[in-house]
């Protein structure tokens, strides 16, 4: 071969590697409608047989079984009880299962998660990759706008695929770094759910790659747009492969704005629109009622709203961290079973506050919004909005809580002078007309506050300190006494005093002298008592009370330092006693409003920072 021929034969192959490179790399494989087939592995034992998930056919239905999901996907939802298909996952699992972008719209709680769940699952299964896997490569990427939701969705997919080898992982804030990068290290991940700031770290410290990730579902993708995270998902998207034929992507939300479809428009190519949404965004299975009541009457109408109707897991809603914190804290010290969820709360203390809602050791979860997207807990009988939202929006999602998946569910608002304007646009929102009511007198009806037990407790423990008091009596008793014997020393050295006066600076000596001779009288019940001249002509000349009396004199200040009338009914000795008794009591009671004090500014700090 010349020269030139060869020289012919390397442009042409370099031009050719050229072209091939400037093709885009099919990283996944589109399936027909009918091209499942069966490409699902066989290394693993199946014990369990879709004969023993019979499910009835029912006309206008649609059958999980009915989408020729893989057996082990099948087995798991036989396991979480699904029979049919809601209308969303009816219309968005045969569009999924054939590998199409999608844009998915439909009302909160009619399973969403599940609808693309499902297909992600199916198309792991039926194409795996052969070669060897890096690790910190997902092939299914999901992100959502919360952490709630994404570890809500991190559950949910590790229940539908548990009967397969398919690894989950979940990246969100509020986390361990560390224990999470461990997850990334353990075996190469299948399925990586995340929220988009705690993704980027990863991304950005080359900790995670995104270049091989198969299929995108974007959730709540209004939520991330009302919240500002666009620009990081645009940075999440950008790491991803193009969108087409290399990347399958699908968006899922209770609703769509106008910005949301231009993205979608950007992000999916000749995307499968579907729409689910009826005339009325709130569920039917949901019955909604507001009630006309001032402010200050919501609380009393909470406690016996949930008390007559035999409550025991109920979601409260509100508006602001503060209010929610304060309104928490009051359910609280009354006795109800209540935890908080709001942007505050660590996430540790948000998982097991969820859990033990989830458990039921929790019958009120007083909540912000951060609750209201995407947490699905079984059980929620009862949404109470105690604030109109500031969002009509929120309501839909609000509300959502309850009747999910079939179930029953009933709503109720708390409108007073503060937010019933919002009444018109939240049920221009919802496409219903919400039911206006009075509550009756039995739900505005007094509480019988545990307030009182604490005031009956603080009584009891006071008098439990007053035998204290008295065993310490025994020393005021003994200087009576001595006093006593003084006098009958003075009495015999002058037989007459002349009557003190009330202007006497021998006064306060003779007014301890008659109380002194007063416990005495009482303690030993001696029938005989001295006249008060007497007495004041006996203490003159006794040293002895002297040296008492001028110890009392300079405690008498503390009585009136403290708030404390002077008595002219207790010994010398026992006003030493009781004026120190009191200094301690001035002491305690000095502290209590500096408490709460110091408590009302930290709840006013954390009210500005919530607000």
């Amino acid at each position: 071969m010349s020269t030139e021929e060869k020289q012919i034969d390397t442009s042409s192959a370099v031009k050719a590697a050229k072209s091939d490179s400037d093709k885009p790399k099919q990283r996944r494989r589109r399936r027909s409608s009918n091209s499942r087939g069966n490409k699902r592995r066989d290394d693993k034992k199946v014990s369990w047989s879709p004969s023993q998930y019979a499910v009835p056919e029912v006309e206008g239905k649609v059958r999980f079984m009915d989408f020729n999901l893989p057996d082990d996907v099948l087995h798991a939802v036989a396991d979480l009880g699904f029979e049919y298909a809601t209308a969303i996952q009816a219309e968005t699992i045969p569009a999924a299962l054939e590998g199409k972008d999608i844009i998915g719209k439909a009302q909160t709680g009619t399973g969403k998660t599940a609808a693309f769940l499902l297909g992600i699952i199916t198309d792991l299964i039926d194409y795996p990759i052969e070669e060897r896997r890096r690790l910190a490569e997902p092939r299914a990427l999901i992100v959502a706008p919360t952490r709630e939701l994404a570890m809500q969705i991190a559950a949910d997919a590790e229940g539908l695929a548990k009967y397969t080898d398919l690894h989950v992982v979940s990246l969100v804030g509020g986390m361990d770094y560390d224990k999470q990068r461990q997850l990334l290290k353990k075996k190469p991940v299948d399925i990586l759910v995340a929220t988009p700031g705690r993704l980027l770290d990863f991304v950005n410290n080359k900790e995670v790659d995104l270049w091989n990730v198969e299929v995108l579902v974007l959730d709540e993708a209004d939520r991330m747009l009302s919240m500002g995270f666009i620009p990081d998902v645009r940075s999440i998207i950008r790491a991803t492969p193009r969108k087409g034929q290399d990347r399958q992507t699908l968006l899922y939300s209770a609703t769509f704005t106008d910005d949301i479809m231009n993205l979608a428009q950007q992000w999916t190519l000749d995307a499968v629109q579907i729409e689910i949404e009826p005339e009325q965004k709130t569920s039917e299975n949901v019955a909604q009622k507001v009630f006309l009541v001032s402010a200050k009457e919501k609380y009393k109408l909470l406690r016996n709203y949930i008390r007559i109707n035999n409550i025991e897991k109920v979601i409260v809603f509100g508006n602001r961290r503060h209010e929610t914190r304060s309104l928490c804290e009051r359910l609280q010290k009354d006795g109800v079973s209540a935890a908080l969820m709001s942007g505050e709360i660590t996430q540790q203390k948000r998982i097991r506050t969820l859990e033990d809602f989830r458990s039921g050791k929790i019958e009120v979860l007083v909540a912000t919004d951060v609750a209201g997207r995407g947490i699905h807990i079984d059980g929620v009988t009862h949404v109470i909005n105690y604030q109109l939202p500031d969002d009509p929006d929120d309501y839909v999602h609000r509300i959502g809580r309850t009747g999910r998946a079939g179930a029953t569910g009933t709503s109720i608002c708390f409108a007073c002078e503060n937010d019933s304007f919002m009444i018109p646009e939240v049920e221009a929102e919802a496409g219903i007309k919400l039911e206006c009511i009075h509550p009756g007198p039995e739900l505005l009806a007094d509480l019988d506050k545990p307030a009182k037990k604490g005031v009956q407790q603080k009584t009891e423990s006071k008098a439990d300190e007053e035998p204290v008091v008295s065993e310490q009596e025994a020393p005021v008793e003994t200087v009576a006494e001595e006093s006593v014997e003084v006098t009958e020393v003075a009495e015999a050295a002058t037989p007459e005093a002349p009557k003190s006066t009330g202007d006497s600076e021998d006064a306060p000596a003779a007014e301890s002298a008659e109380v002194a001779e007063a416990v005495v009288a009482e303690v030993t019940e001696k029938p005989e008592e001295k006249g008060r001249d007497e007495a004041e002509a006996e203490t003159q000349e006794a040293p002895a009370p002297v040296e008492v009396t001028k110890a009392a004199e300079e405690n008498l200040d503390l009585f009136v330092d403290t708030g404390v009338e002077k008595s002219e009914g207790a010994p010398a000795g026992d006003l030493v006693e009781s004026a120190s008794v009191s200094e301690e009591a001035a002491e305690e009671s000095s502290q209590e409003p500096t408490d709460k004090v110091d408590d009302d500014e930290t709840k006013a700090g954390e009210g500005r920072r919530g607000g």
